[in-house]
């Protein structure tokens, strides 16, 4: 086998990039299905209650229409399956919050069940319901677990002694509303019975993870169900498993006896999609003068579903992000009549390092210290939350380099002074983090007598680049050009392999391949690297590996950097540029790794300024449930941006030495713009998003504060 230049590193261009512009990219809803029927939900128009009749007789009436399923005749699920509460479609008539699936029509075309399904109508007995997020919530409790396995609740020393004592004390309320994950391509689902077999074209995170999930519902053997998942338009978490719509799609190919498709509208997917969880996180902190920590006090309140609990780890990075000995965190879930939150782009993360960034900015304030010293000041050498070892911890040099980069040594370090015109102009900056997760997965590689290699694992793309970056890996552990490799991902039945989900894809993935390309050399040693007329193939399983790998603490880190400027007379908020500089282990794809961290800090940038589902406590709904009037980043809004990573060796990783980075970027974006904002205007806003309306509200503050300052009143 002849060694070619090395790949991993290479700015190889996407392997799938002529498939998509040129349309012969198939996505789930695409794909030839004949005989093809379709279902199209009817949606819960109350909060809470139930559904006591289901009238169908006008929709059965109309042409096309097929059938109309409700809780009374749709086919049983498997109630022992261990799945979430939601996906439990039409096995009830009771109803869990708005928008919920009551009732759906299955016709041979799209616009007869969306006809017919007008048509249902329906009766409830309403119950009185609350969806409201109250940071006094009496219903609300500590879970004993979070999402990312860790405690409800957790103290090292004692927290309130070190308070009293610190010399520096801050104490301040911070909020994140709710927030959709909006991909480009719409949850979608083609599901066909065929002699007891079940088989999905579904836009999902994780085939094996789905089929799994589709057998406990349907009683069904893992082989007896295929998820075929070739392309995806996004997913940001939201489609980590398969949600209730491609439940509602087997269900009705089951009784019709046909092919099924469904595709969310936008409008749907506010409603059947679940959401990242609004907060109220209360951080306390305690220092020496020195900036020391002495004691950090970081409690968030959040929401779940009467049906299901889910507790994001909304306080998981402060237990190990900064060197103070005495550390308190806890999560409060309260019900409410909702639907189940669920992940979104840096679960938990995101939201509670925008609180924790934002406190340590107000710290920073009041020490009269630069923020970046601050940080670098309270590094720990192990993690403080564990006590182990960290693989890397590299957050001090993606600081300094920043730093040097962004021009931050001409910083003003007073709030409120910088004026070009009509604009206050500041700077703020914020840390990055979000754990190195990998799980065991298989890989099978296989030599062909022509000099070409199959590499077949479980995994997806769901846009990031996955295709390329496993290609890359897979063509320099075989040592060949990639233009002699075929990569077949995107099926349950290429086995086991965890989904794209926590920044894990490529690294669990890439460890898998790249053992199996390995073990295939060997294996063609043995022939003198002449493949036999039948072909060589090897399948790897890395779950051995991982567990022999040292007991260390793995994390990725970055620094964000931004620069607000706001008008003073109309309180419009740009965002003139952003640097993001990330350590993430090695790069394997830079081409894809930089269109991931971009796109990530532009989600940031959309939090910290546009997006909120505004939350209607009359009906239960959003009263913003489309793009007219839920805001993300158009192009206009989106500045300069930079990325820069480090050159990080992390051997202890996994043998490729890459880690997750697809959320990376995303944590901490929405603080370093928040602290600008207060570095323009002197003024904090610690609720996001920072509209208009509350920039007006902070430049009122502003001039009241200098009319206070000006008369001599401190």
């Amino acid at each position: 086998m002849t060694t070619v230049e090395q790949t991993i590193g290479a700015p190889l261009t996407r392997v799938d990039g002529p498939q998509k512009v040129t349309g012969e990219a198939l996505y789930s809803y695409e794909f030839p299905t004949p005989d093809i029927t379709y279902v199209w939900p009817v949606q819960s128009t109350i909060a809470r209650g139930r559904v006591t009749e289901v009238d169908a007789s006008a929709a059965l009436a109309l042409p096309g229409v097929l059938t109309v399923l409700d809780s009374g005749n749709a086919p049983r699920l498997n109630t022992d399956a261990e799945v979430s509460a939601d996906l439990f479609v039409l096995q009830s008539p009771e109803v869990a919050y708005h928008g919920q699936i009551v009732a759906a029509v299955v016709a041979t075309s799209l616009e007869s069940a969306r006809e017919a399904a007008a048509a249902v109508r329906l009766s409830y007995a309403p119950e009185p319901h609350d969806v409201v997020l109250r940071a006094d919530d009496e219903a609300a409790y500590v879970p004993e677990r979070v999402t990312d396995g860790g405690p409800g609740f957790e103290e090292r020393g004692d927290v309130e002694r070190a308070l009293a004592a610190a010399p520096v004390r801050t104490d301040a309320t911070y909020t994140t509303p709710v927030e959709h994950p909006s991909p480009m391509e719409p949850h979608a689902t083609i599901a066909s019975w065929q002699e007891g077999r079940l088989t999905l074209h579904d836009s999902n995170q994780g085939p094996r993870f789905a089929a799994q999930l589709m057998a406990g519902l349907f009683g069904l053997d893992l082989d007896a169900v295929e998820v075929v998942t070739e392309h995806v338009g996004g997913g940001f978490g939201s489609k980590g498993i398969p949600r209730s719509p491609a439940v509602l799609a087997v269900l009705a190919a089951q009784v019709v006896r046909r092919p099924v498709k469904i595709a969310l509208t936008r409008q749907q997917m506010f409603a059947l999609v679940p959401h990242r969880a609004p907060t109220i996180q209360r951080i306390r902190l305690g220092a020496e003068r020195d900036g020391r920590l002495t004691a950090i006090d970081h409690e968030s309140v959040q929401p779940r579903s009467r049906m299901l609990e889910f507790a994001d780890q909304t306080v998981s990075s402060t237990r190990m992000m900064y060197a103070a000995p005495d550390v308190r965190t806890t999560v409060k879930v309260a019900p409410l009549d909702i639907m189940t939150p669920a992940w979104f782009r840096a679960p938990g993360h995101t939201p509670g390092m925008f609180a924790l960034e934002s406190a340590i900015d107000e710290l920073a304030v009041e020490l009269g210290m630069d923020p970046i010293e601050l940080r670098i000041r309270n590094e720990p050498e192990l993690d403080p939350g564990t006590g182990k070892p960290f693989s890397s911890r590299s957050l001090v040099e993606c600081l300094r380099e920043g730093a040097e980069r962004f021009g931050w040594e001409r910083r003003d370090p007073a709030p409120g002074v910088r004026r070009e015109g009509r604009w206050l102009v500041g700077t703020g900056m914020a840390a990055s983090h979000h754990p190195d997760y990998t799980l065991p997965s298989t890989a099978t590689v296989r030599a062909e007598p022509d000099a070409t290699f199959v590499v077949r694992i479980g995994a997806v793309d769901i846009g990031t680049g996955a295709r390329t970056a496993l290609t890359q890996v897979a063509a320099d552990a075989l040592g060949v050009s990639p233009t002699r490799l075929r990569l077949e991902i995107g099926r349950a039945s290429l086995g086991v392999a965890p989904f794209a989900g926590g920044s894990m894809g490529t690294s669990s993935w890439g460890w898998a391949v790249h053992k199996a390309c390995r073990a295939l050399v060997e294996e063609m040693r043995g022939y003198a690297g002449v493949v036999p007329d039948g072909g060589l193939e090897v399948v790897a399983d890395t779950t051995e590996d991982l567990q022999e790998r040292a007991d260390l603490s793995r994390h990725t880190f970055g620094a964000q950097f931004a620069q607000v400027r706001v008008d003073a007379d109309t309180g419009e908020i740009r965002v003139d540029r952003m640097l993001g500089v990330f350590a993430a282990g090695r790069i394997l794809s830079p081409a894809t790794a930089r269109s991931q961290f971009l796109g990530a800090m532009t989600m940031g940038l959309s939090m910290a300024l546009l997006e909120v589902g505004e939350v209607d406590p009359a009906f239960g709904d959003f009263a913003n449930h489309d793009f007219a009037g839920y805001h993300i980043a158009a192009n206009a809004d989106v500045p300069k941006l930079e990325v820069h990573w480090l050159d990080e060796h992390d051997d202890r990783s996994n043998p490729v030495g890459g880690k997750g980075i697809g959320e990376l970027g995303i944590v901490g974006s929405a603080a370093a713009i928040a602290n600008a904002f207060h570095h323009a205007t002197g003024v904090r806003v610690r609720d996001l998003p920072i509209r208009i309306e509350r920039s007006r509200e902070a430049l009122r503050a502003m001039r009241d504060l200098a009319g206070e300052r000006g008369s001599g009143v401190r």
